[in-house]
């Protein structure tokens, strides 16, 4: 009895770890991936690095609401790595932006790899205006009168102080 015991419980034991093998060999490469810089402006070129075995085979790619799919280039001798480079849309919104791989078949989302930025807006004018706005000219006119009226008041006092 004890034996069949042993025997039923080395069966259960084996019937678990043969249906956990499949989850512990569950496809998980690529590992990460970085960007350099982490952060860019609209328009600027972005190099990304996959870690992974299955990126270094040829076919890989990478892509991302904020650039084109791109082909990943395996490096020789630089282990499992594959880069990219890439250069952001110009018309892209400002944030934090996710990347997926698609490596031996198999996709890979990535979130926050890099932030895009965008212009500055800096209260009045801006800098995203080009030239100068209405109000620029009203508050330098105004400043421009303020300086004749000024000088014309002082050359004035001095002449009648050279009189007494």
């Amino acid at each position: 009895m004890r034996t069949s015991r042993a025997l039923a419980a080395a069966v259960v034991a084996a019937a678990a770890v043969g249906l956990a093998a499949p989850t512990a060999a569950a496809w998980n490469d690529p590992a990460s991936v970085t960007a350099a810089p982490g952060v860019i402006a609209r328009g600027g070129q972005l190099t990304l690095t996959v870690h992974g075995d299955a990126c270094t085979m040829r076919g890989s790619t990478i892509s991302s609401e904020a650039f084109p799919e791109t082909h990943l280039k395996s490096w020789g001798g630089h282990g499992n790595t594959a880069t990219a480079k890439v250069t952001v849309r110009d018309r892209v919104r400002p944030g934090s932006y996710s990347v997926t791989t698609d490596c031996e078949g198999r996709d890979k989302t990535f979130d926050d790899v890099f932030t895009v930025i965008g212009g500055v807006r800096g209260g009045l004018g801006g800098g995203s205006s080009s030239g100068a706005t209405p109000t620029d000219m009203a508050i330098g006119g105004g400043m421009v009168a303020l300086a004749l009226i000024g000088g014309g008041v002082f050359w004035l006092r001095r002449r009648s102080e050279n009189k007494i």
